[in-house]
């Protein structure tokens, strides 16, 4: 088959589903990513949330960690790690650590959200609204630390250890607003295409545009997050949207809920390979963008790995 020139990586939720305990969530993770791997798949990126049920890792440094020990070659990162709840230089010392271990393999994904409900954002870090408030002061620490520049109290600080390859930053969001620091800051930027009503193409290009060279990074790198759900039919495909599970705030009302079902068929890439390849063609031109990102919401742990086998399949 033709190759498509695509780049395609996986962001995995952990999900826990139906009877699976925690611990086979975790152990299925190691398996997507291992087989991501040998698929030919560039990253494997891992979410955080704190106190969600049907959700198992709350820290993606630690899971990317015994990851990256039962693979050899795919990229490690998070998608995000939420930057407001945390010391900017505990933050740079995990990741160095990382990639230390790794080298050559770590991206460090940072997001804005708090991850969970109000509650478990304050039991994690108090005042939500006033960190994120702080997020620009934040993200200069991070950098800084980053190129070793930083200093506290006009004495300098470094988080170590110092690999011989930093781990890439990037920032990842669902608005212009996260485009705008990704831009300012000379980070890559991720659009969350599959979380948000916004139009991709026009995010990325207000990234384009309002892009400043840094230390980091001399050109804008970015990268769209979609959901796809890929299966060797289109009625199948279909079939399986009806249990997935998207991003998105809980509806109590079930004629919501419905209309909420319908909704993410224009959030979601779905059908057949070769459905699934044109209609990744069609969004690569229109964003401008040939890496993806890609988040499969099946809700069964054999027919999601034979998602994202099949697409790399047919995309790469």
């Amino acid at each position: 088959m033709e190759n498509t020139g695509f780049i395609l990586s996986v962001l995995d939720l952990v999900p826990k589903i139906g009877e699976a305990s925690y611990e086979q969530a975790l152990q299925e993770a190691a398996a997507l990513a291992a087989s991501a791997e040998k698929w030919g798949y560039k990253r494997y990126w891992v979410a955080e949330h704190h106190d969600l049920k049907d959700l198992a890792c709350a820290s993606p440094e630690v899971l990317l960690a015994h990851i990256g020990a039962k693979t050899s070659r795919i990229r490690l990162g998070t998608g995000a790690l939420l930057l407001p709840h945390y010391s900017p230089l505990k933050v740079a010392e995990s990741f160095r650590l990382l990639a230390a271990l790794y080298p050559g393999r770590v991206d460090l994904g940072i997001g804005r959200a708090p991850g969970g409900s109000a509650h478990a954002s304050m039991a994690l870090s108090g005042n939500f609204l006033q960190n994120v408030a702080d997020m620009p002061k934040k993200l200069r620490a991070l950098i800084q630390l980053l190129e070793d520049r930083y200093m506290y109290e006009d004495r300098p600080v470094q988080a170590r250890p110092l690999p011989s390859v930093q781990p890439d930053l990037w920032m990842l969001g669902t608005n212009s607003k996260s485009a705008g620091f990704a831009a300012e800051y000379g980070t890559g930027y991720v659009f969350g295409q599959f979380m948000s009503e916004r139009d991709g193409a026009e995010v990325l290009q207000t990234y384009r545009d309002h892009f400043k060279p840094s230390a980091l990074l001399d050109k804008p790198r970015l990268m769209l997050a979609i959901g796809v759900i890929c299966a060797k039919t289109e009625e199948k495909a279909k079939e399986l949207l009806e249990d997935a599970k998207l991003p998105g705030p809980e509806r109590a009302v079930e004629q919501e809920a419905q209309e909420e079902r319908r909704e993410p068929l224009k959030r979601l890439v779905l059908g057949t390979p070769e459905q699934v390849r044109e209609q990744l063609a069609l969004i690569a031109e229109s964003a401008g963008c040939s890496e993806f990102l890609i988040f499969c919401p099946v809700q069964d742990y054999r027919k999601r790995l034979e998602s994202y086998k099949l697409l790399a399949s047919c995309c790469m």
